[in-house]
């Protein structure tokens, strides 16, 4: 299957397994990779995010510079966004026939050369029409982190602990938004408040993490001569593909088969479009909101923002851990649970009265944020546990294509109209209808994963 796309490949193409090490060399080996290209992967994704749209850091300086107008911002920010998500996708197809240790720093590496361009080269930023085809660039090679962090993920880590390795590898993009503004600050500070410089010094250090990545990640443990995760774990995989239709379908027959005519796949996709909208929603306009409706200082609003990103590093990772430990491997299950309790919170969130202290919804926007990555981190994780290997990285592309296409600019475009046009209370009413839209749609993949479930501890039975 793929072949046709694989030769097109050339030196990108995934490597072949590689002649098979003896036990005693792959009980030394394994535990040792296994290690390394997670920390590669996991380096590696949080330097996507020190150069994946640095624009609004810099914005009240564009406007003062009168370089671009908050219309012009948007454009900018929407153009980066967009290529994103379909990237997300387009790469998946080709990150699953490609070697994840050359994908993914290639397009990091891509990136930087980005920001440099628009640091570095005057008439690029010198109109919104050039800065939005530049971020539309940054956005499109930024697009080629994830699927082959998820390549990775599949192939070296097995299904009963993919949920804990998953979400720990998920707070990358905390980490990496974190480091941003430490590195924007201090160039900043170095250059006497230059613009350029949020640009250029995060792209350097950007190209040393694509070296770091490139030296630790490994593409398969087949192709290191080692055994497929499932053997190697005891620890069958939920959804294996049919080895004749290997063989006999075309990669658009397989990506049809298995995802886009997929109604597990097609739902997670609309679930994520809540999630994410419910994500961008409350993150992006919570300064807005804490101002407005809660009085809250520019500081203290800001405060808000960094809670709800802050608050993700742990939520992500209990998430993974419950759904690992508690829930068994049911992610829908899991999502449901934290997708109730992100609405309760929403809920808390919107109709305390205006009087109470700012400290309540500064903690509320905090619980907030905790809860809804996990969600975040979930939907992804269900796309590769729900799709075999061989599509796993398409599979997950296609669900952040609808969250970031649809769910993203539905929260930057469509809350600020609603807002506009009919106040904060319809506004978080439909939020929380979102949350709930979400847990049918998990609910109904529940039923999907609960055979996939009985069927994978059948196959575990008669093995």
């Amino acid at each position: 299957m793929g072949e046709r796309l694989r030769s097109g490949l050339g030196w990108l193409a995934a490597p072949s397994p590689a002649p098979r090490l003896p036990d005693d060399e792959v009980a030394r080996r394994y535990p040792r990779l296994r290690a390394q290209v997670f920390i590669g992967i996991f380096v590696g994704y949080a330097g996507f995010y020190l150069i994946r749209n640095n624009v609004p850091l810099v914005g009240s300086l564009l406007i003062d510079e009168g370089r671009m107008n908050p219309v012009g911002l948007g454009i900018i920010a929407n153009a980066a966004l967009i290529a994103y998500g379909f990237s997300k996708f387009f790469s998946g197809i080709v990150s699953d026939r490609s070697n994840a240790r050359l994908f993914l720093p290639i397009g990091l590496a891509l990136s930087a050369v980005a920001n440099l361009l628009i640091a570095g080269v005057p008439w690029l930023s010198s109109s919104i029409a050039m800065f939005a085809i530049v971020m539309f660039v940054n956005g499109w090679v930024q697009g080629m982190g994830w699927p082959p962090s998820g390549r990775v993920l599949v192939h070296w880590f097995s299904t009963s602990e993919r949920g804990i390795k998953t979400s720990i590898w998920n707070v990358a993009h905390n980490v990496g938004g974190f480091f941003v503004g430490v590195l924007a600050a201090l160039g900043l500070q170095l250059t006497g408040d230059d613009w350029r410089s949020v640009f250029w010094l995060p792209a350097l250090v950007a190209l040393a993490v694509a070296l770091f990545a490139f030296l630790m990640i490994r593409d398969t443990p087949e192709s290191q001569g080692l055994p497929p995760i499932e053997k190697y774990r005891d620890d069958p995989a939920k959804v294996e593909a049919d080895a004749h239709e290997a063989e006999t379908l075309s990669t658009w027959q397989t990506i049809e088969k298995y995802v886009l005519r997929n109604r597990t796949m097609v739902l997670l996709a609309l679930a994520n479009v809540c999630v994410y909208a419910l994500r961008y929603g409350i993150l992006t306009w919570t300064p807005v909101y804490l101002s407005e409706v809660r009085n809250a200082s520019l500081t203290g609003g800001i405060a808000g923002f960094s809670l709800f990103e802050l608050a993700g590093i742990v939520g992500t990772i209990l998430c993974g851990w419950l759904s690992d430990k508690i829930f068994r491997g049911n992610r829908s299950i899991t999502g449901i649970v934290f997708m109730i309790a992100v609405a309760a919170a929403t809920a808390v969130y919107w109709l305390a009265p205006a009087d109470v202290p700012l400290w309540i919804p500064l903690a509320t926007v905090t619980v907030i944020g905790g809860l809804i990555y996990g969600p975040v981190m979930l939907i992804g994780l269900q796309a590769l546990d729900l799709s075999p290997r061989n599509v796993a990285g398409t599979a997950a592309g296609f669900t952040g294509l609808f969250g970031y296409v649809l769910g993203a600019t539905m929260a930057s475009s469509g809350v600020g109209l609603v807002v506009h046009n009919f106040g904060w209370d319809l506004t978080f009413a439909l939020l929380i209808a979102l949350c709930l839209l979400a847990v049918v749609f998990l609910a109904i993949i529940n039923r999907d994963e609960k055979k996939s479930i009985a069927e994978h501890r059948a196959h575990a039975v008669v093995s």
